[in-house]
């Protein structure tokens, strides 16, 4: 193989670019309430062989940097992920990426089969391939909306859950395991690897925080790195094994995220960053692998019939089904139901039977990517007012408050960064009314650009940004008292949750 330096500076000019140009979108799709992975995917198809024409065709390459670019996606989303507040939602999430799939997959595929002609096979995948949420996709819309925190961590909680047993489903079915062991056989094989991916996730996960905890690196911007390698040595030892390595990585990020751990805050950051490098190559790259000229009216019809089965049918009976280990109001489930955005994830599934030259996968691809762009379209603005219709938006909750964590190093103590918001009843409030736990203080309030060190007769006051300095092991309490006067005001004490 020869190495061309001009190739190498025209990738270095045009990747550079459309990085940047990627970049600068996700300004113009959070206005527009749109998830920015559809502008990455229309930018993929203007650089592909019907736009400047870079051609990529290559199905095997395509699966192979998906599937690392969701390893990252789901290591960040593991890392960022508040085990507190997500614990409660754990076991409805836990139920929407087991059950919660086993229902969308068989209402698709049967509705596909008999009333859109697929055969069996690609009506399985189909329904297989659509079934999980993506979190990218959930999330990039619901920031704009104030949802209640266990709705919100449900969520969370399936998105990051979900990938793992649908790629082992996928790929069963894609390379005919599925017929050789038949249905029991596969579902054993869904479970061990499940397990096995959930023990080597908690082991990497324990044995890395341990780690990393007695061993002093020569520089902080080594520690972000040694946990995003420990998470994909957790993906790629388990795959080595024969076991989910999509559960293991998500497990042992979770692990790591919420482990006390030098430089956290710098770590959770170098983690998003490396997430959102990842997404945009990965939705530009399957962009490039569409071909607009295989988009018929019988792929569209197929695309437009599927995704109402799945939104509307399928989607809300398995919310439904999933519930029944944890139920919630129905405003919510019908909210659940509705905000189950399909995003790169089904697109990056069906690389998988395209690798293992299924026959009519190339159709597969088509009309997912049809339906992932219709109803995120479709879908996406329309977020926000059936939160509002539905009613299950709350002014009061936590999101009021932006907080943010960094650890003092040399001692045992961590430094709060929070700015009051325009609805957080901390406006008004004075310093000393606050009653944080013993040793907690506001070291510093940022006031229109001036510092002030603050009295307890100081009030606070919309828009402003405090440092607060609290004991480790008082941390927990201080963030939680924080977010009672944000949410209920100065007699949050004595006023009922």
């Amino acid at each position: 193989m020869t190495f061309d330096v001009h190739e190498l500076e025209t990738f270095l000019l045009i990747g550079s670019a459309v990085t940047l140009v990627a970049i600068l979108a996700v300004r113009v799709s959070a206005s527009a309430g749109l998830p920015s992975l559809l502008l990455y995917l229309f930018m993929g198809i203007a650089l592909g062989e019907s736009g400047i024409g870079i051609p990529f065709e290559d199905a095997e390459l395509a699966h192979a940097l998906g599937f690392a670019a969701l390893v990252l996606i789901l290591a960040e989303g593991g890392l960022t992920t508040n085990w507190r507040e997500a614990r409660p939602a754990m076991r409805l999430g836990f139920s929407l990426a087991t059950l919660g799939v086993g229902v969308s997959i068989a209402v698709v595929a049967v509705v596909s089969h008999y009333a859109l002609g697929l055969s069996w096979e690609l009506a399985v995948l189909l329904g297989a391939v659509t079934s999980p949420t993506d979190a990218a996709a959930v999330f990039s819309v619901l920031r704009v909306v104030p949802l209640p925190q266990r709705l919100a961590s449900s969520l969370e909680a399936e998105s990051g859950l979900n990938d793992a047993p649908t790629v082992v489903i996928v790929t069963l079915v894609s390379t005919g395991a599925v017929a050789d062991y038949g249905v029991l056989g596969a579902f054993g094989i869904v479970v061990f690897e499940l397990v096995l991916g959930v023990v080597v996730g908690l082991a990497v996960g324990f044995g890395g925080a341990g780690l990393l905890r007695r061993v002093a690196l020569p520089a902080s911007g080594l520690y972000p790195l040694a946990v995003v390698c420990m998470t994909l040595l957790a993906y790629g030892g388990t795959a080595a094994l024969h076991g989910s390595g999509f559960a293991a990585v998500y497990v042992a990020a979770l692990v790591l995220g919420n482990s006390e751990l030098p430089h956290r805050l710098a770590t959770r950051s170098f983690a998003e960053g490396v997430a959102w490098l990842a997404q945009i190559g990965l939705f530009v790259m399957l962009g490039l692998l569409l071909s607009p000229g295989r988009i018929t009216l019988d792929v569209v019809v197929t695309a437009l019939v599927a995704g109402l089965v799945l939104t509307f049918l399928a989607r809300p009976l398995s919310v439904v089904v999933s519930a029944v280990v944890q139920p919630m109001p129905p405003r919510e489930l019908a909210f659940l139901s509705y905000a189950g955005l399909r995003g790169a994830v089904p697109i990056v599934l069906t690389t998988i039977p395209l690798a293992e030259e299924v026959t009519d996968a190339e159709r597969l691809f088509d009309i997912v990517f049809v339906m992932v762009v219709v109803y995120t379209l479709l879908t996406g603005p329309t977020l926000p007012l059936v939160a509002k219709v539905l009613r299950v938006t709350r002014r009061s909750e936590p999101r009021d408050l932006d907080l943010e964590v960094a650890p003092l190093e040399r001692i045992a103590a961590d430094l709060l960064q929070l700015t009051i918001s325009p609805v957080s009843r901390l406006h008004g409030v004075e310093v000393g009314e606050l009653r944080l736990p013993r040793g907690a203080s506001i070291s510093m309030v940022i006031r229109d650009g001036e510092t002030l060190v603050p009295e307890k007769r100081t009030v606070l006051r919309r828009g402003d940004d405090l440092l607060v300095v609290t004991p480790r092991r008082a941390r927990e309490r201080t963030e939680e008292r924080l977010r009672q006067i944000s949410a209920k005001g100065r007699l949050a004490q004595w006023l009922p949750d």
